[in-house]
């Protein structure tokens, strides 16, 4: 384990899940307002076709690009809806357009999620579908000279550590996790701290909310603000600090899904927020 001593910060930013109506003009200010180190797109004025989105409203990359500088904002990652496993026809042209903006923007990644469904071991057809979706995308990403690369959401099949590595096995390489650190506790069950040991080093971006085992409109458990929920905060705040993580830290506040939670400003202002961050190093 590294030293407990600071040497980097995590950086704290939000998905605009949270905030799925605003413009992207709204967004950066909700970044200002909250002094963030960026943000994370993925919903912008009712829409997630962001390729679309974009060449509507800024023609090219490099216009984005040019306004977000001004803005002073950093846009940290698009996340698309592409799954490595059980992608729909068409969803693979779909990725290349979202990792040909993310290229042009300077964002390092775009979210991918794992698909399949949670089980222990991985099927080895769920694994034989998503390494070829991986090694589809290393293909096309040397072809084209990109430095922009996917990254895997610990959403469905991948909702532990284990089979994380169980991917990376298979595909003969580390593939870099977006952990969502909620699911891989309330889904599979499994300590925020035994997932750390297993993903450590190869996750530049980080998921976190918070919830009660309550059940809601379409969870057996409802969110709530951070701090005021089940989920050990103080343990993932405490890994990453010990840890010092240097790497996104962001609140995906389900809004667009969950239209009972608060706007998502209110939970950035929360205090149960502002404590985690702290917490955290960010």
């Amino acid at each position: 384990m590294a030293s407990s001593t600071q040497t980097s910060r995590p950086r704290a930013v939000f998905s605009t899940l949270g905030c799925p109506e605003l413009s992207l003009a709204e967004v950066f200010a909700l970044v200002r307002r909250h002094n963030l180190g960026g943000v994370e797109i993925r919903a912008l004025e009712g829409r997630m076709d962001l390729p679309a989105l974009f060449r509507e409203q800024y023609g090219e990359p490099s216009e984005l690009r040019k306004y977000a500088a001004r803005a002073g904002v950093e846009i940290v990652s698009l996340d698309s809806s592409f799954k490595l496993a059980g992608a729909p026809e068409g969803a693979r042209d779909e990725l290349l357009a979202f990792a040909g903006w993310a290229e042009g923007i300077g964002a390092p990644f775009v979210r991918v999620f794992d698909g399949g469904a949670f089980a222990s071991p991985l099927p080895a057809e769920y694994l034989a579908e998503a390494v070829g979706s991986v090694r589809w995308w290393r293909a096309e990403r040397e072809k084209r000279g990109w430095t922009v690369d996917i990254m895997v959401e610990t959403h469905d099949a991948l909702c532990t550590g284990a089979n994380c590595r169980a991917l990376w096995d298979a595909a003969g390489a580390e593939i870099p996790v977006l952990w969502d650190a909620h699911h891989t506790w309330r889904k599979a069950g499994e300590a925020v701290d035994v997932t750390w040991e297993a993903l450590r080093g190869h996750v530049p971006h980080i998921h976190y909310k918070d919830s009660v085992g309550k059940p809601s409109a379409r969870h057996p458990f409802t969110y709530v603000l951070p701090g005021e929920g089940e989920f050990p905060l103080g343990d993932l705040a405490r890994v990453l600090r010990q840890d010092a993580y240097g790497g996104v830290l962001s609140l995906e506040w389900e809004r667009q899904w969950h239209p009972y939670l608060a706007p998502v400003d209110e939970a950035l202002g929360h205090p149960g927020q502002r404590a985690f961050l702290e917490n955290a190093g960010a």
